[in-house]
């Protein structure tokens, strides 16, 4: 085995097919599995050990904290995008850092979040003013969300923070016009957050922008936060290079780097199964009704948008039956992908989706009633533990007393 096959959206099945592994499960359902989790760990933990960075789990994008214990021992705890995250990452690995950034806090939250956090990143001069002296006097660490301009996405623009007009990071013509001398003594670091889903090169490109426009004031900071998307535990990526960026802001700044992957964390450590409810054919495509939803379950398939890897199938075409395979909701659009078979597709027949860690029990819906899928463990000693399960009174209690 290549050292980095364990990466693979399929590698923890360990050569059982997804039926012998899950077949007597309900479907829909998510599987997390636990000893990828501790792999992903393990890679973050070495960069953390070689260069000195502190590495924090963005809850964003994996918030099952039954599996938390699993990610805490490699990690230096946990980024919060508001009250609930701060909250949760403090109560699910306790001792260890909490960080949080909201584009905008609300005043009747923020006692809480001081309660909870350590780190508190602000939006904006108005934000930092309003909010950093009551930190500040609760002896929180401060920091500034800065927008270096310098957008290194290709084909993702809602994803991107450096598009012209974003309501994220203060710019250096903004900080140059409200950040006052009483503002800047606030300070502890600064906060960029511009990737997704990217190597090692497009960190290297933004932190030379951070350092053309921000390289007066970092000196002055203990902190720099590089923020998450670095794809680190991804095949192929760049890890010395990420480490030499690491480097080059701590030795020649002085400054303590975080980073705070979410997808990196959990990549490839999850899954979720469904079965065929239903096949049929519209002119020349075939196609194959599941009882998972794009929409409901794996909403990032629509809204990135992206293909889910699919255990056993390949590319429209590469086999000899294709299928364009939809979930059960009324949304037309509810399609996960085409997909091609070695053999026909038939009611009943097992879907195993992988990389389903990421993106997808945190962003879940219920939308035309659909069922929320239970969540199940693959312990590192090969058992199944269910940790949640949903029924109609998760639907109806939403919407009413």
């Amino acid at each position: 085995m290549h050292a980095e096959d364990h990466r693979a959206p399929f590698a923890g099945l360990r050569g059982r097919s997804p039926e012998a592994w899950f077949g007597a499960l309900p479907t829909p359902c998510y599987i997390l599995d636990e000893r990828q989790l501790i792999r992903n760990g393990e890679i973050l933990a070495g960069v953390a050990e070689r260069t000195g960075c502190r590495i924090l789990l963005a809850q964003k994008a994996f918030s099952n904290y039954d599996l938390y214990p699993a990610l805490a021992p490699y990690l230096a705890g946990t980024e919060a995008s508001g009250l609930y995250e701060a909250r949760l990452g403090a109560e699910a690995m306790p001792g260890k850092e909490v960080h949080v950034f909201s584009a905008a806090y609300r005043a009747q939250d923020f006692p809480e979040i001081l309660e909870y956090a350590d780190h508190i990143v602000f939006n904006s001069p108005g934000q930092l003013a309003k909010f950093g002296p009551q930190a500040k006097a609760a002896g929180r660490s401060i920091g500034l969300r800065i927008n270096p301009q310098c957008s290194t996405q290709e084909g993702h623009a809602i994803y991107d923070p450096c598009a012209p007009g974003s309501r994220l990071g203060t710019t250096r013509a903004q900080w140059d016009a409200a950040i006052t001398p009483e503002l800047l003594d606030l300070l502890d670091g600064l906060h960029f957050h511009t990737l997704c889903e990217q190597d090692a090169d497009a960190l290297e490109i933004t932190m030379e922008a951070v350092y053309r426009q921000f390289g007066d004031v970092l000196p002055r900071m203990q902190w720099l936060n590089c923020g998450g998307g670095h794809h680190i535990t991804r095949p192929g990526y760049d890890i010395p290079l990420l480490e030499r960026c690491i480097r080059t802001a701590q030795d020649g700044y002085g400054l303590q780097v975080y980073l705070e992957p979410g997808e990196a964390a959990a990549l490839n450590a999850g899954y979720l199964a469904a079965r065929v409810l239903d096949v049929l054919r519209n002119g020349e495509t075939d196609i194959a009704i599941l009882d998972a939803s794009a929409a409901c379950h794996m909403p990032d398939v629509l809204e990135m948008p992206y293909r889910p890897p699919l255990y056993g199938a390949g590319d429209p075409g590469e086999k000899a039956y294709t299928f364009r395979l939809g979930g059960p909701t009324c949304l037309a659009g509810d399609v996960i992908g085409d997909y091609a078979f070695d053999a026909p597709l038939a009611e009943g027949d097992l879907m195993l989706f992988g990389d389903m860690a990421i993106y997808s029990t945190c962003k879940n819906n219920t939308f035309n009633g659909m069922p929320l899928p239970p969540i199940y463990a693959l312990r590192r000693d090969g058992s199944l533990k269910c940790l949640a399960s949903f029924g109609y009174l998760d639907f109806k209690c939403r919407l009413g007393g």
